[in-house]
């Protein structure tokens, strides 16, 4: 095998490493002990199941298509956890607005990395043709790195904060960028839309 199937695999073995205990923790959260004892079984055998028939036959299908459905999960549970979780209004709609930041970065990476996975050979000829700088816009692979990164990082960090109670009216300030200029940005975007 070589180096760069490897690179991929393991590449693609991260995108559900981060998915399968966001799903834990949100599925799980106030769940009763049998509700969490079901879950505890099942989501590492789906976790197994998708890598070892996506390695064992390098089938692209049912990983694409499991990691989004298990990102479209975490985000439609997360935003109904933090309508139920958070009272005061400013704060809700604060983490809302950062949560569906993080979930568009999500899916804006999703969609360019499906284009790179069905069109790697043609991108790359384009990129060759149009040299630096705009050869950087269309290096698809690594957009979809930094933005699955800042989405992933927002799950994480929103994910934890709706579940472990802590929750301040600035918490969104105590976490790390971008998700404090998000807040702010969102936030004055929010209340511009109002005044209109």
């Amino acid at each position: 095998m070589t180096l760069k199937y490897h690179t991929q695999m393991s590449d693609e073995l991260s995108m559900h490493l981060l998915t399968t205990p966001l799903l834990y923790r949100i599925l799980t959260f106030q769940a009763n002990p049998q509700h969490t004892r079901v879950v505890r079984i099942i989501i590492p055998l789906l976790f197994a199941t998708v890598m070892v028939v996506h390695m064992a036959m390098d089938e692209f299908l049912l990983h694409a298509v499991s990691f989004g459905l298990g990102v479209c999960l975490i985000a439609s549970r997360t935003l109904r956890t933090i309508r139920q979780q958070i009272t005061d209004p400013v704060v809700r709609k604060n983490i809302q607005n950062v949560a569906i930041f993080g979930s568009l970065s999500f899916v804006f990476g999703y969609f360019v990395w499906l284009i790179d996975q069905w069109a790697c050979q043609t991108l790359a000829n384009i990129r060759h043709s149009v040299g630096l700088p705009l050869a950087f816009l269309l290096e698809l692979h690594g957009w979809w790195h930094v933005f699955t990164a800042f989405g992933g990082y927002i799950a994480v960090a929103v994910v934890d904060l709706i579940t472990s109670g802590e929750v301040r009216k600035d918490s969104t300030e105590h976490l790390a960028w971008p998700i404090p200029v998000v807040a702010r940005f969102m936030g004055t975007a929010t209340t511009l839309m109002k005044l209109d």
